[in-house]
């Protein structure tokens, strides 16, 4: 499956015209490509109030585009507004120009992404002729359950839009590879740049095995990914060794704490509210200006001043 995860360098927002360009760009300079993949949030940036309707002028033109190049478009995300509730949403649209499906980011990045709903459901879709393709959103592979989920849904390869412009990148890049590793899977955890992100946009494969890593700017990554390595690492293990997934199947135990919510809040529970950190030190200027607690000691030196 020819695939291109564009790691676009845009402004904070307003970048539909620019993904535009960058994907008839690439459908013209790689003509055996059948999905063009985006980063989160690139089109119109990380804030909610910038939320459309689905099916919205921003999707009806990513539809018209897709039709266009006759390729598959994951075109990052957008957030939605339903029902008076806001998503951080992937459409999946198909190389007619069709909305196969939405998938709606299960984890907002709490507590900074602040009234962002979550999702419910998994998204594994077929591309015929190639295999099976599921989406995850940024913070979502932070959580192994999910991606284990759509590998044990067969997704073969796993687009994981994502928005990250801190610190913590390099940890998201070790998450990416074990999660390749233990879902014996491709992941293309693709990361945006310029003013939304710092780049390093990463594909892994099914052995947790680095194929490639983008800079800090800029990039368009064509490749073709084999899916018969995932048939392959699943059936006899990466390289003849762990048949990681076939032994989570046949595996008798059972794991209690993800049987129910309740059990999961019931094992958490002492462990505080999700709620935004707080300055943790007070300022030396913020201590001067509360008044004292304490007598002021008034003494005289032999001039007689105070």
């Amino acid at each position: 499956m020819g695939v291109a995860a564009i790691q676009t360098a845009g402004e904070a927002t307003g970048n539909l015209e620019l993904i535009e360009q960058e994907v008839r760009s690439a459908a013209r300079r790689f003509p055996w490509l059948s999905m063009i993949a985006l980063g989160e949030l690139a089109i119109h940036g990380a804030s909610p109030e910038k939320a459309e309707r689905a099916g919205g002028a921003t999707e009806q033109r990513l539809q018209s585009l897709a039709a266009e190049t006759s390729l598959w478009i994951i075109p990052g995300s957008l957030y939605e507004d339903r029902d008076g509730q806001v998503f951080n949403t992937t459409p999946i649209i198909d190389p007619t120009g069709q909305i196969i499906a939405r998938y709606d980011k299960m984890f907002p990045f709490l507590p900074y992404e602040k009234g962002v709903a979550s999702g419910n459901s998994y998204v594994v879709f077929d591309v015929p002729g190639a295999g099976k393709v599921a989406v995850a959103i940024c913070y979502d592979i932070w959580f192994p359950e999910l991606v284990r989920t759509l590998a044990a849904m067969g997704a073969e390869v796993i687009i994981v839009p994502t928005m990250t412009n801190t610190i913590d990148r390099d940890v998201e890049l070790a998450i990416a590879r074990a999660n390749a590793a233990i879902s014996q899977c491709f992941v293309v955890d693709l990361n945006v740049a310029g003013q939304q992100g710092n780049g390093r946009s990463v594909i892994y494969g099914p052995g947790g095995d680095l194929i490639y890593e983008a800079g800090a700017g800029r990039e368009i990554m064509a490749l073709e990914l084999d899916l018969e390595q995932v048939r392959s690492a699943r059936s006899r293990g990466w390289n003849g060794l762990g048949q990681v997934m076939k032994s989570f199947r046949d595996m008798p135990g059972r794991f209690p704490l993800h049987e129910s919510v309740d059990a999961r809040s019931e094992a958490m529970r002492d462990w505080g509210a999700l709620e935004m950190p707080t300055r943790s030190i007070v300022p030396e200027s913020a201590k001067l200006s509360q008044p004292s607690k304490t007598p002021r000691l008034t003494t005289t030196n032999n001039k007689g001043s105070v």
